[in-house]
């Protein structure tokens, strides 16, 4: 049933080997087959246009993690304010969604900064847009979000109301398998 999309994913991670040099493809693609609520999670990214990719292998865990590698944040989860709190207090021009409830509706967890700067490694990502990250509750207590874009050949991590949403701000995620 979903044998086209593993063919597709199988193509992008032989593309893109520098991404995950230590992983074989035969271990990713046994994982994927046996277990279809994750292969549909990862249809979502795709779809959502996060082009998701094996990015590491956790021996802690043993899972394999895909992350969101669109060279942009994915188009399909941009223009969205960061929870339904946020949401729930605008009072007008609101958005479509916001991204905690389009993550879980997805299947994925939202980066939150460590894993954000982890993906940086892997290669350059948001150099022109950005992508709200997973915020500590103390500065989400207190109304606020985290968002972070690479320019200059660096992280960059900012704060807004979570309110907020803007067409060039989305939200990676991560999956693991």
């Amino acid at each position: 049933m979903y044998t086209d999309f593993i063919n597709k994913m199988k193509k992008r991670f032989e593309n893109n080997l520098y991404r995950h040099s230590q992983i074989k493809w035969k271990d990713v693609e046994k994982r994927l087959i046996n277990n279809q609520e994750k292969l549909i999670s990862l249809l979502k990214m795709e779809e959502t246009g996060g082009e998701p990719d094996v990015v590491f292998y956790d021996e802690e865990s043993n899972e394999y993690l895909f992350f969101d590698c669109s060279k942009e944040t994915p188009i399909g989860r941009r223009s969205l304010c960061y929870d339904r709190a946020a949401l729930d207090s605008r009072k007008k021009n609101k958005p479509e969604s916001n991204v905690m409830e389009m993550a879980a509706e997805i299947g994925i967890e939202v980066l939150d900064e460590e894993k954000y700067r982890q993906l940086q490694k892997v290669g350059p990502f948001d150099l022109k847009t950005s992508s709200w990250i997973k915020t500590p509750e103390k500065i989400r207590s207190l109304g606020g979000a985290l968002f972070c874009d690479f320019r200059y050949e660096s992280v960059f991590v900012y704060h807004n109301g979570a309110d907020s949403y803007y067409s060039s701000r989305g939200f990676r995620g991560c999956l693991r398998v």
